[in-house]
């Protein structure tokens, strides 16, 4: 186990034949010819914090092995939660990306106890291992020439699109997100972009702001004073419709993380298949293996 930090499984994926082999050696180790490394792993990681950031969402961070920290923009971890007092998820939960430090080996999430495996990841505590599996699936990708895009988030959306903030100001790209919530009590991830330079743009329900309406103009203002090279969405098809109509009008290139119920996390089961439009032509794809990030003008709600 390299490094202390509790490896017990290495799996490569080979997405031209859509399997997964799992390796018995820990990362690094020679097959044949060239030593082969890791890029997805099952492991028991570390918590060092699960906090409450709001009367709703908890931050969960714990330190893990180097390759899970290397985890991108976009991508998420399928979690085997603890159990509960009288309750007993099964299946391993996804999780998107909150924040990843390869310097610190460290991953972040953001989540809302919502069900059975989420109130289990609220009993651990600093010092409990967690069993994780990642990174997966495909993240998002800033083109070196963008000098300003727009993110626009709602809900578990504002947690997805985090690390973009950090990944923009690497790639010398400016950010203005557009954060959408019922109450302002309930934005999260507003400091964490302003901390990378962002300009934030906080919309909520109980303001009377949050419309797609309201959304539309300000995106349309954004892009007429020339501060939108793309757009990046997760968590509102409303807004997300908003943004593809956008797009198309005034020939701006875009991405959405897309949100989905998935059991394996590896594309081996296909309970996360989703339709899109490609060309015309209605298409099935896997959330978790050809995302979940996805071009946005393919996206169905």
């Amino acid at each position: 186990m390299p490094d202390g930090k509790g490896i017990v499984m290495s799996i490569q994926l080979d997405q031209s034949h859509m399997a997964a082999r799992p390796i018995a050696t820990a990362a690094g180790s020679a097959c044949s010819g060239a030593p082969w490394k890791a890029s997805i792993v099952a492991e028991l990681a570390e918590v060092v914090q699960n906090e409450a950031v709001n009367a709703e969402y908890r931050h969960l961070v714990v330190d893990c092995s180097k390759e899970a920290a290397q985890a991108q923009p976009g991508q998420f971890f399928q979690l085997l939660c603890p159990q509960p007092a009288g309750e007993q998820p099964f299946l391993r939960r996804p999780m998107s990306l909150y924040g990843a430090d390869p310097d610190k080996r460290q991953i972040e999430f953001l989540y809302k106890v919502t069900g059975a495996g989420t109130r289990g990841l609220d009993t651990l505590k600093p010092g409990d291992r967690l069993d994780i599996m990642g990174p997966l699936g495909v993240g998002f990708t800033l083109d070196p020439g963008w000098r300003h895009i727009v993110a626009v988030g709602r809900g578990a959306g504002l947690a997805t699109l985090a690390p973009l903030a950090r990944a923009a100001k690497a790639n010398g790209t400016q950010v203005t997100a557009v954060f959408s919530a019922r109450r302002p009590d309930l934005l999260v991830s507003v400091d964490l972009f302003h901390r990378h330079g962002a300009d934030v743009i906080a919309v909520t329900d109980a303001e009377q702001t949050s419309g797609p309406a309201n959304v539309e103009r300000i995106l349309r203002r954004l892009v007429a004073d020339g501060r939108c090279d793309a757009f990046f969405t997760c968590g509102s098809s409303r807004l997300m419709r908003v943004q593809q109509r956008l797009a198309r009008e005034f020939g701006l290139p875009g991405q959405v993380a897309m949100e989905q119920q998935m059991a394996c996390g590896i594309g081996l089961c296909y309970c996360c298949v989703r339709d899109f439009n490609v060309n015309g032509e209605i298409v099935n794809r896997r959330v978790c293996w050809d995302g979940p990030v996805f071009d946005l003008m393919e996206a169905l709600p």
